[in-house]
């Protein structure tokens, strides 16, 4: 699994015609707080049972708060085949930090 950090990402997305999934793994009310536009929500609970939901084939960035759970959630892809998965090193808490400062924030 690729990492990218919150400007690689912020770049990637700005440069590229082909737009990857942005899959937020968090909870609904972290989302709710804050999210990177044009992510969609799939908690990471969940996961397992909306595979069919997500194409093999599309490039998924996987984000959450720290870069934690996303990760698991790309090592969970990549084992059943996902073959394009990049975690968001650092999560929406760096993104704020580094690329959107008018994000908020939550501990």
């Amino acid at each position: 699994m690729q990492e990218m950090s919150p400007q690689q990402v912020h770049e990637y997305l700005e440069s590229t015609t082909n737009k990857p999934l942005l899959l937020d793994v968090r909870e609904n009310w972290e989302y709710d707080i804050c999210h990177i536009k044009g992510s969609e929500l799939f908690p990471m609970q969940t996961i397992p049972h909306q595979l069919d939901k997500l194409d093999p084939e599309q490039e998924i960035i996987v984000v959450c708060h720290h870069g934690i759970r996303s990760r698991m959630v790309g090592q969970f892809l990549e084992q059943a085949q996902f073959k394009h998965v990049t975690n968001l090193s650092g999560g929406v808490a760096a993104w704020s930090q580094l690329v959107d400062r008018s994000m908020p924030t939550y501990g």
